[in-house]
């Protein structure tokens, strides 16, 4: 049997080898995260503005409760990550540049490159410095290493692009993409990572476009249209990559190729009345005249994607579009007056030439050689860009060369190590049949062999269990006797003492019953002695603080339920309109715990209605104007107005809740 066992433990150890999975390392768990950090992060994806608003008194050195103090380097270079994301969410520039480098070098520094059987992982490992932390941490809760390290080679891009390091800002982007796709796999580019890789593409594909590199931004492009299929970004995040591909091709002058991604945008679109969608309109439209150079359909289609905006920057792309149809119809004066107007105003430089080459063309046909010389000069300037450009071009086509090589590459090992466990798997289905059958062979050779053997054991075992039987038989009958014996002599005992304990319970029963009754009278009094205290105390009780008191409990949680903005029509939020008896129980509240706040008030300040007081007493909650609004049933202007009203009564330049609780909190003025 020892035998036997050698060989299943043998077949189990090949079969776990063969079936070994590639080896892949796991999200290392994260030293312990500040939850604050956690929320802001969480909290960035949906609302960067509000996330900008809590993270920035972590930054405020004048703190004195230490909530916001930064205790670790992890927290500390999180919290810089989290700040330049939000900087570019909400279109500020990106000022805290030298905590953001060190943040990336910390992350980097956390993110091992390792080799496994020739295929470029990557892993997360912590420092030894940081390992102490790790057995608190939760990979459930957490954002993992590797997302955050492809996070902040991102937001340093966006910081090298801001100070025109296209070359720069181009290779942390690549560097990003490849942490993304060397760590994670395509089912797990959902939620946030697929939003993030969107990011990373289009950002990338943007860039080749402005250097006039096409398949480069094609092939991005195309990569975020197939991530937003799976998870999209927003609402028409596929309509914007089919558009943006659209453009590229219709920039290489493949017109069929072009209007076949127009049209697939503009079928994928979800909302008609958005700059996208006059954007995609436009540029079909110009495609069609350069097909068919018919331009009354496609002016009237322009004039109609133009009049919907009050943009000024979209109205002069229209205008660089009309101009340009004009200026190929040789209608120059109508030309003439959107170029000019692309020329004077326009932000962006190509646009811009464009425009100063049409006129120049265009005056030069008029004869009007100042002019004509004017613009030429303008494009001449341009020039030394153009030759910086090339250059710029050069260097991100080997950057897009090299990362396309070494995907190449990379995907190149995965195939092969699929290949090899392919490979693995057909060999066990042929081994793993032949290895039973031997395996069942060899187990009916050892029974046989062993049969004769143990039927020999089985019988001389069968005898010296008789024998052991009859004297085991023997020695009960001597137990059982004296057993029998002692047993009489407990029992009599036993009765004895059960007998003795009857009587003495009955003693202590009788004793007990006077005690108890007198004890249950005793507790029926002070259970009305504890009532009478209750309802004393219900009456005369009161809350701790303004903010508990019910009616208090109640507005502040309609306003974490409402989540209430000023944008939003007052009617939409009628179900949460404070009654007459709200504000009437809102004033009391405000009387009892600031020293009769209402009637000093009004008696100091005679011109505040008593309207006006329910707004002070909701602004003692510290509500905002668009909490009121809503809670009042009043639009955002009104509140505003009577904010500034009352402000002006009081005499007050500070803000009005700030106002109000200093006046509440300074019990003497009212005496």
């Amino acid at each position: 049997m020892k035998h036997l066992h050698f060989i299943a433990l043998m077949f189990l150890v090949l079969v776990s080898a063969c079936n070994r999975p590639v080896e892949t390392q796991n999200f290392a768990s994260l030293p312990h995260t500040n939850p604050a950090l956690q929320a802001v992060d969480s909290l960035m994806w949906t609302r960067p503005d509000s996330a900008l608003a809590v993270l920035l008194p972590w930054f405020d050195t004048s703190c004195r409760d230490g909530v916001h103090t930064v205790s670790t380097a992890y927290d500390r270079h999180y919290a810089h990550l989290l700040l330049a994301e939000l900087l570019y969410k909400n279109d500020y520039g990106q000022t805290n540049r030298e905590a953001l480098l060190e943040a990336v070098d910390y992350f980097d520094s956390l993110t091992m490159v390792t080799d496994t059987h020739g295929a470029d992982t990557r892993g997360v490992s912590l420092h030894r410095a940081d390992r102490r932390d790790a057995s608190h941490a939760s990979a459930t809760d957490a954002p993992t290493i590797a997302f955050l390290t492809a996070r902040a080679h991102y937001i340093n891009g966006v910081g090298h692009y801001e100070r025109d390091s296209v070359v720069e800002a181009c290779k942390e982007y690549l560097k990003a993409l490849e942490v993304m796709e060397g760590r994670f796999g395509e089912k797990e580019l959902v939620g946030h990572r697929a939003r993030f890789m969107i990011y990373i593409y289009n950002r990338l594909g943007d860039l080749f476009s402005d250097h006039f590199m096409m398949d480069a931004a094609i092939y991005c492009y195309k990569h975020s249209c197939r991530i937003s299929r799976i998870s999209p970004a927003s609402t028409n995040s596929v309509s914007s990559a089919l558009y943006r591909i659209g453009n590229q091709f219709d920039v290489k002058n493949e017109s069929d190729s072009a209007n076949y991604y127009y049209l697939a945008a503009i079928s994928n679109i979800s909302d008609t009345l958005n700059l996208l969608y006059r954007d995609i309109v436009s540029s079909q439209s110009l495609l069609y005249y350069q097909l068919t150079h018919k331009p009354e359909p496609v002016l009237r289609r322009l004039k109609q994607m133009t009049a919907p905006t009050v943009d000024f920057g979209e109205k002069l792309t229209r205008y660089l579009s009309i101009g340009y149809i004009y200026f190929e119809e040789c209608q120059y004066d109508s030309a003439q007056l959107y170029l000019q107007a692309v020329f004077e105003n326009k932000a962006d430089a190509i646009s811009k030439i464009q425009a100063a080459e049409f006129l120049r063309i265009l005056y030069d046909s008029l004869g009007e050689k100042e002019k004509s010389d004017y613009y030429m000069r303008s494009l001449a300037m341009d020039k030394p860009m153009e030759h910086d450009s090339e250059a710029k071009v050069s260097v991100l086509g080997e950057l897009f060369k090299n990362h396309l090589e070494k995907r190449q590459k990379q995907q190149l090992e995965k195939d092969k190590l699929a290949e090899r466990q392919h490979a693995i798997k057909r060999t066990l289905t042929v081994l793993v049949p032949v290895f039973l059958c031997v395996l069942f062979v060899f187990v009916l050779f050892v029974k046989n062999k062993h049969k004769k053997n143990i039927k020999a054991k089985e019988n001389e075992a069968e005898r010296k269990m008789h024998e052991q039987s009859r004297q085991h038989e023997e020695l009960v009958r001597r137990i059982q006797t004296d057993a029998k014996k002692t047993l009489e002599e407990a029992e009599k005992r036993h009765t004895e003492a059960i007998e003795a304990e009857r009587q003495a319970h009955h003693i202590e029963k009788s004793a007990m019953s006077g005690r108890l009754k007198k004890s249950n009278q005793e507790l029926r009094e002070l259970r009305g002695q504890i009532k009478q205290l209750d309802e004393l105390a219900a009456k005369t009780k009161a809350a701790a603080s303004f903010n508990d008191e019910p009616v208090c409990r109640l507005i502040l949680e309609r306003v974490k339920e409402g989540q209430f903005k000023s944008k939003v029509n007052y009617i939409n939020y009628k179900d949460f309109a404070l009654s007459k008896s709200h504000l009437l129980d809102l004033r009391l509240a405000a009387d009892l715990h600031f020293n009769q706040f209402t009637r000093h008030l009004k008696t100091a300040y005679p011109k505040i209605t008593n309207t006006d007081l329910d707004y002070c007493c909701l602004y003692l909650l510290g509500l905002t104007d668009s909490d009121v609004a809503a809670l009042m049933q009043r639009s955002y202007n009104t509140v505003i107005e009577r904010n500034g009203k009352m402000r002006k009564i009081i005499g007050s330049t500070s803000a009005l809740p700030t106002t109000l609780m200093e006046i509440a909190n300074d019990s003497h003025q009212f005496d």
